[in-house]
């Protein structure tokens, strides 16, 4: 099931983006194998972690010559591989885009580093928040006159990651099948953050992005796109951008006499009287009010709730796998639909079955064992 039911992959096994975008894939149809490391444990390895969702897993020594074999014997086999080492990483362990494209000319060699595969910056260690520092991203997001705000690793890991790879290697299968080649992909988080950024460029470049955070249009500067605390000590998200949205909004919180909402000199105080209003009842008296209409209005909800908002659940936007819940793979397809997918396997969990499906007797595959090459 999906539109992906015919392409195999490899997953090199990482934490954050690769196996996002290993999750990414084989939601949508993929048959995704993921190569952990013997004894492999901690973040991105529990049989419970959503991110390792509907793939099996194989453990084998990559440092191990006969480790290096078997990988290459799948990928022999299989239409791409996603790998999150850092640059060179690869090639020292004889399993770069060389080697891989000799043993599968058709291979797409999907590569995740944090700077690219070139640069400066190329062998420094980062994390998310350092890839969207250096792309211009994280100075724009926080209040006026304080701090950068760190928006989780959603940005650098994940927007311009993990969802990043998984584009370019779909794209580069697409182009793989018509000309028989293929190629590398080098999806660096640098690059993809300051991708996501490109509308705020535009603003930037049009006059309408000042320099500080926190009063823009899109950062929470603006009144009518922001947040604002109710009397209960919640929050409540407001995003009425259009004149008509606008009108909406104060229509039902009973406000008249509001000044123009494009007029910037006076911001402040349509938020100080916004805030005002919402201060004066709790969540549920503006959910009532305000939830449904277009007023752009939104109840900003924990995780827990948002799995059991009557919208999501109707939607199905969360589902539980194994007793965790989580989000469902998305999009949506109307001829090939996806199935929720399995449950995350433990590592090692389908050693056995993969080299056995890549012909390997028993007696090799145990050999194999014994020698700790594989697990």
């Amino acid at each position: 099931m999906g539109p992906l039911h015919d392409v195999t992959v490899i997953e090199l096994g990482g934490i954050g983006a690769v196996p996002f975008a290993g999750m990414l894939l084989s939601d949508m149809g993929a048959t995704v194998v993921r190569v952990d490391r013997i004894g492999a444990a901690g973040i991105g390895t529990g049989s419970t972690e959503p991110l390792l969702r509907g793939r099996r897993s194989v453990a084998i020594d990559l440092k191990h010559p006969g480790g290096r074999d078997v990988l290459l014997r799948l990928v022999g086999r299989n239409d791409a591989l996603i790998e999150g080492f850092r640059p060179g990483v690869a090639e020292r362990l004889g399993l770069g885009p060389q080697e891989c494209l000799t043993v599968n000319p058709a291979l797409v060699y999907g590569r995740m580093t944090g700077w690219g595969q070139d640069g400066p910056l190329a062998q420094a260690a980062g994390h998310d928040i350092n890839y969207i520092a250096l792309a211009g991203v994280l100075d724009m997001i926080g209040p006026a006159g304080g701090p950068p705000t760190v928006p989780l690793n959603l940005v650098g890991d994940f927007g311009g990651g993990g969802m990043l790879l998984a584009l370019g290697v779909v794209s580069a299968l697409l182009e793989a099948r018509s000309s028989g080649r293929g190629q590398v992909v080098d999806a660096a988080m640098v690059d993809g953050a300051a991708l996501l950024s490109t509308m705020m460029h535009g603003l930037r470049a049009q006059g309408l992005w000042a320099g500080e955070r926190g009063s823009n249009l899109l950062d929470g500067g603006a009144p009518f796109y922001g947040v604002y605390e109710t009397a209960d000590g919640c929050y409540v998200a407001v995003g009425a951008l259009e004149p008509d949205f606008y009108d909406e909004l104060l229509g039902r919180l009973g406000i008249t006499d509001l000044p123009d909402q494009y007029d910037r000199a006076r911001w402040d105080e349509i938020s100080a009287q916004l805030a005002e209003v919402f201060a004066a009842q709790p969540i549920a008296h503006w959910q009532a009010v305000l939830e449904g209409t277009d007023a752009c209005f939104s109840p900003v909800l924990s995780a827990a709730q948002a799995v059991a908002h009557p919208h999501n659940r109707a939607r199905r936007t969360f589902i539980e796998v194994a007793g965790v819940a989580q989000p469902a793979p998305a999009p949506r397809f109307s001829g090939t639909p996806v199935a929720d997918p399995d449950p995350p396997q433990v590592v090692g969990a389908s050693t056995q079955q993969v080299l056995a499906e890549l012909g390997l007797s028993d007696g090799e595959i145990a050999g194999l064992r014994e020698s700790r090459v594989v697990a």
